[in-house]
């Protein structure tokens, strides 16, 4: 579990292990990690874009960004939350997760980040 608070954006993250659409005999391993992004603070904020740093636990890494978060660029205001779930394929049985949503404030326009502190990712029982 991960849940970091920047700028009054909290970033909460639960992951799971998926065996039946993982192959461990081929080194492929699938989880499923659910967000909940809720604004705590007192000014409207706008999801613009994210990165991803996903480490496994050989030590390869992989930089991951782009607009929004799955297909959307969720505004909230204060109060609000905006949950989805995505999910993350690694080599190895075990591995880490973590990065950053910059933000836009409103009514000032300005940008900021959402820190997503690390998050393991690991099959049950290995860890």
């Amino acid at each position: 579990m991960s849940d970091t608070t920047s700028i009054g954006i909290r970033v909460q993250i639960d992951s799971a292990y998926i065996p039946e659409r993982s192959e461990p005999t081929e080194s492929y391993f699938f989880f499923a990690y659910h967000v909940r992004i809720s604004n705590v603070g007192t000014e409207t904020a706008q999801l613009l874009s994210r990165e991803w740093i996903i480490t496994d636990s050989d030590g390869n890494s992989e930089r991951v960004s782009g607009p929004g978060v799955v297909g959307e660029q969720p505004t909230l205001r204060p109060g609000e939350v905006f949950e989805y779930t995505s999910f993350c394929p690694l080599r190895t049985n075990v591995g880490m997760m973590q990065g950053a949503y910059t933000m836009k404030r409103f009514p000032g326009g300005e940008t900021f980040e959402a820190r997503i502190d690390p998050f393991t990712l690991a099959v049950p029982g290995t860890v």
